[in-house]
């Protein structure tokens, strides 16, 4: 037994930070493609949206615990809306890290996965994502988002461990493709929705709050961060 597992566990170290072959240019293209049609797409969006749900309520949760504040629970509901709620002092750099989290999440984890699959490194891609949805789960606090992460964490588990190479590659750049096109489209929603005088509690008025920066600055750091994490990681992805 102790043999089998000395064995074992180098191997499986090996298999998760080694590299894979990349897709071909046609995988990669049509990729994106489809992430495009996704996230262009209105009742497919409304749909797909709560994968980016699930990335801007877990982006609030791991900041606010990387900032020291205490997370009591993630909501995720069937309109794509959520909640994340964490104690600490209601002012200061960890309380606007963590509001400033949400919008950016989507865009910059898609771009730490582009950074990845230009390395080749498709296995550890996944990998950290189910263990990253493993961790959010532990925080939910309502059936519909525990049946949401549970969903999404399944279809990862399933991939890296039953799916071929290609697959694989086409499943991590689908995903990736659709964090990085996927996160610039809330940021106009909202503002969209501010144009029309609602989402009066939104990040960017609570942000504005916190720091006496008007919203519109902040939105525009959302909208800065999702279209450079769109640019840079599209060029790691067909760079690579």
């Amino acid at each position: 037994m102790d043999s089998l597992a000395a064995t074992a566990l180098p191997d499986l170290w090996d298999r998760l930070t080694g590299t894979q072959p990349d897709p071909d240019l046609w995988v990669v293209f049509a990729t994106l493609v489809a992430a495009l049609a996704v996230v262009v797409w209105h009742p497919v969006w409304r749909l797909a949206r709560n994968a980016v749900t699930i990335a801007h309520e877990g982006g609030h949760g791991l900041v606010a615990l990387l900032t020291g504040r205490q997370l009591t629970g993630i909501r995720l509901h069937s309109d794509t809306s959520g909640l994340t709620v964490s104690r600490g002092k209601p002012y200061g750099l960890g309380m606007i890290l963590t509001a400033a989290a949400g919008y950016t999440a989507p865009s910059l984890l898609g771009l730490g996965g582009a950074a990845l699959l230009a390395t080749g490194r498709i296995t550890l891609l996944l990998w950290v994502a189910t263990a990253l949805l493993v961790a959010m789960l532990v925080m939910i606090r309502n059936a519909y988002g525990m049946l949401t992460v549970l969903l999404a964490g399944g279809a990862f588990l399933l991939v890296s461990w039953l799916a071929g190479p290609q697959v694989q590659a086409a499943f991590a750049y689908a995903v990736v493709w659709f964090l990085l096109l996927g996160g610039v489209r809330p940021p106009f929603e909202l503002q969209s929705k501010r144009s029309r005088g609602g989402a009066g509690d939104s990040d960017a008025d609570q942000l504005s709050r916190l720091t006496h920066v008007p919203a519109g600055l902040w939105l525009f750091l959302f909208h800065a961060v999702s279209l450079c994490s769109l640019v840079g990681g599209g060029r790691w992805l067909l760079e690579g």
